[in-house]
């Protein structure tokens, strides 16, 4: 199948969309198609050996609508356009608003009996006054309803067109025909007509102008990409188009300047200000070999990079990608609304006939007749309906972007409203994900420093060849150590269990306690020191000979500083936490202790994640799961919601629902309360569409209510409608969960002032603001830290904790091994 979208001109009112979607679904080859009111944008899944491109937009046409395909050049230009487009529109409500001021002065002039203003009710007069009005402003409206009446599918305009028009001519026979062929006036109704028209028109505008303030998101994320970049080029540095930077181009980047793509830093240190990225407010440090976002602003440092991702293929570009996808896209709590609005127009149209006919026939009034079947036309408001899912959409979504989560569509943002339970990945979720060696621990009766140097020295030459974190960690920490590496005569890994390799015909194992007993290893001499290890929290993994365990090597990943404070807020929210790992029953225990997390599923291999989730699932859980790594997305496709840390690796981002940019647990709770209040404010949007229709219409049948009334009520719905849905931008995410067992929960709101405590600490050897930045952000990482301030100038550093449980001291520890010495 292969999917294009296409810009749709003409639609008015969720009976268009209906109308859209019938159309191109009845061209063969077509598979789905999703056409979204806010954005004017259809979807279309086809299979191109069936339909043709241009088969489907001439669908559209005989419609009654125009299309286009959207190109990267239509969406640059897109948002100019709308700007004259509602410019004009103003220009025609202003205009509109000069001509309906004296019928209006009319209208009250015969109300309150002012004499002075009677020369107003002339019919001539009106008739001038109210023409322009009528077929040159209002021309929009008839357009739009010959269209639907070429295609046989009534919308709003045609409502619009029939209700106007009724009370024109009306107007025109009692004001110039009635006493020719001896039937009394009963009155002009030019102003009903005219200002129905205007508040119509006015409603539309506001309406747009409400609309483009919905994608603010997606035009601050294609304001970030720049224009041009200094590329190195036949040994010149020279200024070239975005568009022609290519993969492997070295580019040169000044203080203050933006990234233009995506690369990895060859020269060059510097703090890169990420958060409209990621949402990370903190500039992350960044030096040779480290990536580069595009969009992002390089802080202070000279650097020279190597483009790798250019074009579509940048992140900046595919997270504009993925919030214009979840954009364009409807969740399923929509189809409620889409069914009403297939069937919306014809049903007013039916009312409208026969409150006509009521008042006409039985009540013997053909001026209320035409009056109250005007008020009907006029009222009902199928925009509403339209609107009402897809601007929230559009504003949840975009609200997200900007903080980093990056939602797919809409039915990700309804599904993750209805999680309870979340099962999360230990390594780099809930830990750093960087694993360190602590130490080896000899089981050999040599214990010498040179026994432990050599067992060390061998369990890094055997685990050199693997790609495992927990072997890096080891290798790591043996070229920390200047360790030379031992030749390996062969290698040989077992995914999830460890490696066996051959060094000078002595064959050695690395791996878990499991591993080894299946290779015929007997390890109950190691269990005893092994246990207490791993009751610390710490993975213990065996190095082994073909008899018996030689060394563990302790192994610790810390937990993330943000992670105590997340589980917290996501407990609050209702949600049953698990955590899921490779690790043994008693280390995975001791790791999710450390973080109130009681469900622990251990011991699980990489295969066997999915598994997991859908063992959960099974038991009617709605259920998330979170990863990083390679081995999550299997478990990431299976979860109803996958969520993917934007530090891991692009299969977890492309196998997942929602993309964290940003390796902050917080950010899963966040994206949670987010996507319930975006349903919310659906619901809300849906519940006053329908009710103010369920209320409008019959009240208008009864003729309790005048044309002009209904014609404001009907342009302000819509308005009503998109208002409510940006006041999701007033989002802000809120931690929950501190009570007196969580006092050093992070960025926690609820701590009450008196237990912050603030300390100053002077830290010696800062000098510029890579140094501060460096400083500052090493000792927000420590737990309880709320937040943390370098004064260059004072060599100060301010901290405010949530309370002193030893964490001042965290602090002085990692501020000095950052580099800076504190006193």
């Amino acid at each position: 199948m292969e999917i294009i979208q296409l810009d749709i001109q003409g639609m008015t009112c969720a009976a268009c969309v209906s109308h859209v979607e019938k159309a191109i679904k009845k061209v063969d080859g077509v598979d789905l198609a999703t056409v979204n009111l806010a954005t004017e944008q259809a979807t279309v899944s086809f299979d191109p050996a069936v339909a043709q491109v241009a088969t489907i937009i001439e669908s559209v046409i005989h419609a009654g609508y125009s299309a286009c395909i959207t190109t990267e050049l239509d969406a640059k230009k897109k948002s100019e356009k709308k700007d004259d487009e509602l410019r004009r529109l103003k220009r025609r409500v202003i205009i509109a608003v000069i001509l309906c001021a004296p019928l209006l002065g009319a209208m009250l002039a015969g109300v309150l009996k002012i004499s002075s203003l009677m020369f107003l009710h002339n019919p001539v007069l009106q008739l001038i006054l109210a023409t322009p009005v009528q077929f040159w402003i209002g021309w929009r409206f008839y357009k739009g309803a010959w269209s639907n009446i070429k295609s046989l599918s009534p919308g709003m305009d045609l409502l619009v067109a029939l209700g106007t028009s009724s009370a024109y001519i009306f107007s025109i026979f009692n004001g110039f025909i009635a006493s020719r062929v001896g039937v009394a006036s009963t009155g002009l109704y030019f102003e009903a007509s005219a200002v129905i028209i205007t508040l119509v028109l006015l409603g539309k505008y506001l309406e747009a102008k409400a609309k483009g303030k919905t994608s603010e998101a997606i035009k601050k994320l294609m304001g970030l990409q720049p224009q041009s970049a200094s590329v190195e080029r036949n040994g010149e540095l020279i200024v070239v188009p975005i568009s022609d930077v290519l993969v492997g181009d070295i580019i040169h980047i000044r203080p203050g300047e933006r990234i233009p793509v995506d690369g990895i830093i060859i020269s060059g240190n510097t703090a890169v200000d990420e958060s409209m990225v990621t949402g990370e407010s903190i500039p992350v440090e960044k030096e040779s070999g480290d990536k580069l976002i595009s969009g992002t602003i390089n802080s202070y440092g000279t650097l020279k990079f190597r483009a790798e991702h250019v074009g579509k293929d940048s992140v900046l570009s595919r997270i504009i990608s993925i919030v214009e996808e979840a954009q364009g896209s409807k969740a399923p709590i929509q189809k409620i609304a889409d069914k009403v609005a297939a069937i919306f127009v014809p049903a007013v149209l039916g009312i409208a006939l026969l409150t006509f006919l009521v008042w006409w026939l039985v009540v013997g009034s053909l001026p209320s007749a035409i009056i109250a079947a005007v008020a009907v036309l006029v009222i009902a408001c199928p925009c509403s309906l339209g609107l009402a899912t897809p601007t929230a959409i559009m504003v949840g979504t975009g609200i997200g972007a900007q903080r980093g989560i990056l939602i797919k569509n809409g039915e990700v943002l309804q599904l993750s409203g209805k999680l309870n339970a979340v099962v999360l990945d230990k390594t780099g979720t809930l830990t750093q994900g960087r694993p360190q060696l602590q130490r080896v621990v000899p089981l050999t009766e040599d214990k010498s420093k040179e026994q432990v140097d050599y067992l060390f020295q061998l369990a890094a030459s055997i685990e050199y060849n693997s790609e495992h974190p927990l072997a890096k960690a080891v290798v790591q920490a043996a070229k920390a150590k200047g360790y030379e590496f031992i030749e390996v005569d062969s290698f040989y890994a077992v995914a999830g269990k460890g490696v066996e390799a051959i060094i000078a015909n002595t064959k050695y194992y690395v791996g878990t306690e499991k591993f080894l007993r299946e290779s015929g290893i007997a390890t109950a001499e190691a269990m005893t020191e092994k246990s207490a290890l791993e009751e610390e929290g710490n993975t213990v993994v065996i190095l082994s000979d073909a008899q018996k365990p030689l060394a563990l090597l302790v192994i610790a990943d810390k937990i993330k500083a943000t992670s105590v404070s997340a589980i917290a807020t996501l407990k609050a929210l209702g949600l049953d936490i698990y955590m899921i790992t490779g690790d043994n029953e008693r280390t995975a225990r001791a790791i999710a202790g450390s973080v109130g997390i009681t469900n622990v599923l251990a011991g699980v291999l990489p295969e066997g994640k999915s598994s997991e989730v859908q063992k959960l699932q099974r038991q009617g859980k709605i259920v998330a799961m979170v990863g990083d790594g390679i081995n999550d997305a299997p478990a990431l496709a299976t979860a109803d919601v996958g969520i993917a840390m934007g530090e891991g690796s692009d299969i977890a981002l492309e196998s997942a629902d929602v993309t964290l940019m940003r390796g902050d647990l917080n950010e899963i709770a966040a994206a949670i309360q987010l996507s319930r209040k975006t349903m919310s404010k659906i619901k809300q949007n849906l519940f006053w569409a329908f009710f103010y229709n369920a209320i409008g219409i019959p009240v208008a049948a009864l003729g309790f209510l005048n044309p002009m009334i209904a014609g404001a009520a009907m342009a302000f719905s819509s308005v009503s409608v998109v208002s409510n849905s940006l006041s999701l931008r007033q989002f802000k995410f809120q931690p929950l969960g501190c009570n007196e067992d969580n006092s050093d929960a992070i960025n926690c709101k609820s701590i009450s002032k008196e237990k912050i405590m603030e300390f100053t600490l002077t830290v010696e050897g800062m000098s510029c603001q890579h140094c501060k930045n460096h400083v500052e952000k090493a000792a927000l990482g420590v737990a309880g830290v709320l937040n943390a301030e370098v004064d260059l100038d004072r060599k100060e550093l301010t901290l405010a904790l949530a309370d002193d449980n030893g964490n001042i001291e965290e602090v002085k520890k990692v501020v000095t091994e950052a580099g800076y010495p504190v006193s």
